[in-house]
């Protein structure tokens, strides 16, 4: 099959923006380019990427200012024609202030940033985003957040569960849920979700920085070959 496009969008204060580039490119070998915020065409792109970082510099809250971004009609757009979007740290709260996703962040519960590896359960694999793992493998990813913690009422996580909408728990090793490995306090140790209609997901740790293993993992590789497989398939 020819080579998916992924447009990687670019924020002033994105900072993670050339190592998704480089996840794409040169390690998934498919066809990536950047697009400024201000621009108001995707262009032919199969996959849209938010990036980590902070967007706007994060003043009000995280996401808040730049799902008001030209760009952002665009990937909303989008997104609701069947479109691939995914948002990762920053590029998750975008898609949470954008009514993309449902929830919101708040301060992690220890109100310190938080940047280590952890442990995530892959809770289905009955998603575009991670059918590559096993289901219930727990895999190792870096976080690196300040306002992490994801909030949603019963209701909506009663909604998520019932729909397979939850895909990444932060776990223990052996993937149990328990307190100690919820890092930042989000609701059911979620660490991603995607939308009802399986086209947006929405993850706080960047897989797009363990994709070789001479960074310490190649556990983030999933994510990028779930999505190829699953375009490729669809051809």
């Amino acid at each position: 099959m020819d080579k998916l496009k992924v447009g990687v969008i670019q924020f002033p204060g994105s900072n993670c923006d050339h190592d998704a580039v480089h996840a794409w490119g040169e390690i998934s070998g498919q066809d990536v380019r950047l697009i400024w915020h201000k621009e108001s065409d995707l262009g032919d792109v199969d996959v849209v990427f938010l990036p980590g970082g902070f967007s706007y510099g994060d003043y009000l809250r995280c996401g808040a200012i730049a799902k008001y971004s030209p760009v952002m009609k665009e990937v909303i757009r989008f997104a609701e024609k069947g479109g691939m979007v995914i948002g990762v740290c920053n590029g998750f709260q975008i898609l949470l202030e954008a009514g993309l996703l449902p929830g919101v962040m708040l301060p992690n519960d220890s109100l310190k940033f938080i940047c280590k590896t952890v442990n995530l359960k892959v809770t289905t694999t009955n998603s575009r985003f991670t059918s590559d793992y096993q289901n219930g493998q727990v895999i190792q990813i870096p976080v690196a957040h300040g306002e992490g913690n994801y909030f949603a009422d019963d209701e909506t996580l009663k909604s998520l569960q019932d729909h397979d909408q939850i895909v990444f728990q932060y776990s223990e090793p052996d993937g149990s849920l328990t307190d100690l490995s919820n890092i930042n306090g989000s609701r059911l140790n979620i660490a991603g979700i995607v939308s009802k209609s399986g086209n947006v997901m929405g993850m706080m740790p960047h897989p797009e920085r363990a994709v070789e293993t001479v960074l310490g993992s190649n556990d983030g590789l999933g994510v990028f070959k779930s999505v190829i497989s699953f375009v490729s398939e669809k051809v």
